[in-house]
C-alpha cells in the first residue's frame, strides 16, 4: 500500500501496515469462531501466527 502526500512523495509505513494485517487476522478468526468472544489463548495464537518467523 502506498500513500501519497500533498508533495508528491511515497510514504510507506511498514508498523502501520503489520498492525493492519494483525487486526484483520484477528476479524477473520472471531468472525470463524463458534464462541462469542475469542478466549486470550486463541488470540495470541492467531497473533503469533501473523507475526511471521520468530527472531
Amino acid at each position: 500500500m502506498r500513500v501519497t502526500p500533498a508533495g508528491g512523495a511515497t510514504v510507506q509505513d511498514y508498523v502501520a501496515l503489520a498492525e493492519i494485517e494483525l487486526c484483520g487476522e484477528l476479524i477473520i478468526a472471531a468472525s470463524a469462531a463458534d464462541e462469542d468472544r475469542l478466549s486470550q489463548d486463541r488470540i495470541d495464537e492467531v497473533l503469533l501466527a501473523g507475526s511471521g518467523p520468530a527472531a
